[in-house]
């Protein structure tokens, strides 16, 4: 790898933790929500789950507008646990794969995600090789805690003034074109990492 480079930048979803965007369709259609399919996107989100990501509600505001898509009463938990669906898991070469990076360079996070995922899944697969998230990286940018989301210019911005890095010295790992290009503008090498892809062959 060119030794200008001193930051690994990850996205979460499709790149580090596999997803898949049916199946929290399903656990939500399930649970009554028959709308659901309109509100999820692989690489963003509308209504509620938007509003979600990128902080502008909280967990319990989120909950209660889903809610009011759904015919009969829902507990807390059966909500969480249908978003979770969402997320399927990190395999363990993936985390070690960041272990050894981690030896030679800063890692950092850069994701569009949520608290309830944030708190219980992905907090949940990060352990699963003995480690805990913190253990992975020097540093993360999760888009509720920004207040905003890729691929706005502003979640970039807000990575470098929050993780004190130089783009020119940093590469960014996703799987949208969309939030790559958008990286690219502000000065960041990036990879892109297209669907069938695995991160651990991408690495330079």
């Amino acid at each position: 790898m060119d030794k200008k480079i001193k930051n690994l930048i990850f996205d979460l979803g499709g790149v580090i933790i596999d997803i898949r965007r049916e199946n929290c369709v399903a656990a939500l259609k399930e649970l009554g929500m028959a709308d659901a399919d309109k509100f999820l996107g692989d690489y963003i989100q509308k209504g509620p789950f938007l509003q979600l990501e990128n902080g502008s509600i909280t967990a319990a505001q989120f909950r209660d507008e889903i809610r009011r898509h759904i015919p009969h009463p829902v507990t807390d938990e059966q909500i969480d646990e249908a978003l979770g669906q969402f997320l399927i898991g990190i395999p363990v070469k993936r985390l070690r794969m960041l272990e050894a990076l981690h030896k030679d360079y800063r890692l950092y996070i850069l994701s569009n995600t949520n608290p309830i995922m944030w708190d219980q899944g992905i907090k949940q697969f990060f352990e699963s090789d003995g480690h805990s998230r913190e253990y992975y990286f020097d540093g993360e940018v999760a888009s509720f805690k920004a207040g905003c989301v890729k691929p706005d210019k502003e979640i970039f911005q807000y990575a470098i003034d929050h993780l004190g890095i130089d783009p020119a010295e940093s590469i960014f790992f996703d799987d949208s074109t969309d939030n790559t290009r958008a990286a690219e503008a502000l000065g960041f090498n990036t990879i892109h990492v297209a669907p069938g892809k695995e991160i651990t062959d991408l690495v330079p």
